[in-house]
């Protein structure tokens, strides 16, 4: 196998919450009219799982690609049936629902999943006084939970905590969440599309949920809720090293991890690698991407999934790029 950067297609959701800021604010070209709530940059979620765009593996569906060489794409001594790692571009433009995603135990037990998702959230732009809701208040059982949660009374009974650009909240698995207005997020998560909601309207398009229906939900998400759940929230500030290069970790944890790498000149670095790279462009221009006799531009808000086998690339221009990656 000749391994060279991936591009991959892109499921695009315009659900009720989102705006135009991929397109405004981050400069993403591409897209179609109208709201833009998510872009899927590398996913192996059932029924959207991303298509290699260019190149020889064009038109290969990614999950074949993991089911046939996963120590090539993924890392040596990896198996699963599935790309572990889903990331996205997110823009509350308005208030996300207020949901939660199971955590693995859950998922098995309660969704017929492999796995739950937990996620994090790298805020890349958000509004004066931007917040988000993570995470059930101390003291606040299922009984009381139960009825703010269906009398749509979120902040009787959830944390709410400031969100700023740079800002990275981890979020557990089993936790209750929304965030927004105003916020734009790079989201790294499990591959997993499993959650509940409590919401009386559908997340696709606004229409209303049906009573009963909705009583239903909300016991779903109680099922999966651990109330005892937290977030953590990283600020990625660092001094810049030699280079002038600010590498800073956003998040770590047991399913991923993010960095973020920014110079404010042009500058050419190096990484190397064991495990499979989802490399994302938030800055403001194009930059260069090298691997062995590959070259390649990555524009702005686009992503290549850079298989493990490759080992090493180099990035070059005026950087502002995320780094995320399995943990070790």
């Amino acid at each position: 196998m000749e391994w060279y950067p991936l591009r991959l297609s892109t499921p695009v959701k315009q659900h009720v919450f989102g705006g135009r800021a991929i397109v405004e604010v981050l400069g993403r070209s591409g897209l179609p009219d109208g709201r833009v709530a998510e872009t899927w940059e590398v996913s192996d979620v059932d029924g959207e799982v991303g298509v290699v765009a260019d190149g020889p593996l064009a038109g290969t569906p990614l999950r074949d690609l993991v089911r046939e060489h996963p120590a090539g794409l993924v890392g040596a001594g990896w198996s699963g049936s599935r790309f572990p790692i889903l990331t996205k571009f997110i823009d509350g433009a308005s208030a996300l629902p207020v949901h939660v995603h199971a955590d693995d135990a859950a998922a098995r037990e309660l969704e017929g999943q492999e796995n739950g998702k937990t996620e994090a959230w790298h805020v890349l732009a958000a509004g004066p006084g931007a917040t988000a809701l993570v995470g059930v208040r101390p003291g606040v059982g299922v009984e009381r939970l139960r009825e703010a949660l269906l009398a749509q009374e979120f902040d009787t009974v959830l944390e709410r905590i400031p969100v700023a650009a740079g800002d990275t909240v981890y979020v557990p698995g089993g936790t209750i969440h929304s965030f927004g207005p105003d916020t734009l997020i790079h989201e790294i998560e499990q591959t997993s599309d499993t959650q509940q909601h409590a919401m009386p309207y559908e997340m696709a398009d606004g229409s209303p949920v049906p009573d009963e229906q909705r009583r239903e939900n909300v016991e779903a998400l109680l099922r999966e809720t651990h109330l005892g759940a937290r977030p953590t929230v990283t600020d990625a500030t660092v001094p810049a090293d030699d280079d002038g290069v600010r590498r800073a970790v956003c998040c770590e944890g047991p399913y991923f991890v993010l960095h973020r790498w920014r110079c404010g000149h042009p500058v050419r670095v190096r990484r190397e690698f064991t495990t499979a790279q989802v490399l994302t462009n938030v800055g403001p221009a194009p930059v260069v991407v090298r691997a062995g006799d590959w070259t390649g531009e990555l524009p702005r808000a686009s992503t290549l999934l850079l298989p493990a086998a490759l080992g090493a690339v180099e990035v070059e221009g005026e950087l502002d790029v995320l780094w995320g990656h399995l943990p070790g």
